[in-house]
């Protein structure tokens, strides 16, 4: 590139306009509002603080699909997301506003249980059938994953048990962190194990 190549480029991209926060989000609000309209937003998302990080949340129509940890990376869940589900996938906070304000109850030790509708499509099987059993272990107490493996209906599947609850789509929310081990120790957990002591101390208070 030529000194005055280099100067025609400096001076188109000081002509162009600058764009403030403000003005984008309204540009993303306007965006969202159209997908929304035109009815081609399959998965909407947002992030929320939380004591245990920030906490990625994406729903379809369906309901709840995705609680996903930093840890995680959100940048990749939305890509995975965005290929076994759906690219029509935008920041739609408001689309959230019921979990998100269940989530802060939640923490806020308000809420024992969340009612917000769930879809499951990202686990099968007995997977699915563990999840399925999650929510009925009670706040504040917790099973083992061979109590959990029979409830399942399966009970020599404990280790597919920890497959499930690793692989949980839906953490905090379908409480895989009430699974301990048979000894009482915690064992591991999708948001590490501080995440599940934090959740536990919490409950148990």
């Amino acid at each position: 590139m030529t000194a005055n190549s280099e100067s025609d480029a400096e001076r188109l991209l000081a002509a162009l306009p600058v764009i403030d926060a403000d003005t984008n989000a309204r540009l993303h609000a306007r965006l969202v509002a159209k997908a929304e309209r035109d009815g081609v937003l399959d998965i909407a998302y947002r992030t929320l603080d939380s004591p245990v990080g920030t906490l990625l949340v994406a729903a379809t129509g369906q309901g709840l699909l995705r609680v996903a940890y930093a840890r995680e990376d959100h940048d990749s869940v939305l890509a995975m997301l965005a290929g076994a589900v759906s690219p029509r996938i935008l920041r739609a906070p408001h689309r959230l506003d019921e979990v998100s304000r269940q989530i802060d109850e939640y923490f806020r030790r308000e809420r024992t249980a969340f009612d917000v509708p769930l879809d499951f499509r990202l686990s099968t099987g007995f997977r699915r059938n563990v999840l399925a059993h999650l929510p009925r272990i009670t706040y504040g107490s917790t099973q083992s994953y061979a109590q959990v493996a029979a409830a399942a209906g399966s009970p020599k599947a404990v280790r597919a048990v920890g497959t499930a609850c690793a692989t949980n789509p839906l953490p905090v929310v379908v409480p895989c962190h009430r699974v301990v081990r048979s000894d009482g120790s915690s064992g591991g957990y999708v948001g590490g194990t501080e995440a599940k002591r934090t959740l536990l101390t919490l409950e148990a208070a």
